[in-house]
């Protein structure tokens, strides 16, 4: 019987150290899962990195996933969801020619129905920045797109889990349970020559 896949978010915790993003990408990869959407930036624990990850795969698959990320040795914390149990936005730029915002009426109504502001008003083009739900961004670039539509970025999705207390109460917990003894230095440290010669 095979799992029906679905749409889930993956919150990852690590501590910002060079080439993270590449091992986490590489745990994708081998598994041959596809990442949707990707983000990226500091927590709300000093020294900690927040990374968003969307793909489209099974429960089971994504349970595995998990875990195994957790196994490495920078990855502090996994966690995946569902859309119902994050509040989530992608934001995204429009850079459209003015002439066609102030040629036609049509395209300002179109704008402020998607909630779209003007970032930078030039001569030759406009600049509009918008946020919403990936069907949203989706609606405006086509509509967009009809009106001589120059460029387009979005970004990842970044997201929220309506029911976490949040990692720093997690981490604080972790501190406060059994401190650890003092580090205690191997006795064959300085004697490896002697200790594992051939």
């Amino acid at each position: 019987m095979r799992m029906s896949k679905k749409e889930f978010t993956l919150t990852i915790y690590t501590e910002n150290k060079v080439g993270i993003i590449s091992r986490i990408a590489i745990q994708f990869s081998r598994k041959k899962i596809n990442i949707e959407s990707v983000s990226g930036s500091p927590s709300e624990v000093s020294g900690i990195f927040r990374f968003t990850l969307v793909i489209n795969e099974s429960e089971e698959v994504v349970r595995k996933v998990c875990r195994q990320l957790e196994k490495q040795v920078d990855i502090l914390k996994a966690y995946y969801n569902t859309d119902e149990e994050i509040v989530w936005q992608e934001q995204a730029l429009f850079k459209v020619a003015t002439s066609s915002i102030t040629e036609k009426a049509s395209v300002e109504r179109l704008l402020r129905q998607y909630g779209a502001r003007a970032v930078v008003i030039r001569n030759d083009y406009t600049v509009f920045e918008t946020s919403g739900h990936s069907e949203e961004i989706d609606g405006l670039t086509q509509a967009l797109g009809e009106f001589g539509l120059i460029e387009f970025v979005r970004s990842g999705r970044i997201a929220i889990i309506k029911t976490s207390e949040g990692f720093h109460k997690k981490l604080l917990e972790f501190e406060s349970e059994e401190p650890v003894s003092e580090l205690v230095e191997n006795e064959y440290l300085d004697k490896q020559d002697k200790t594992f010669s051939m």
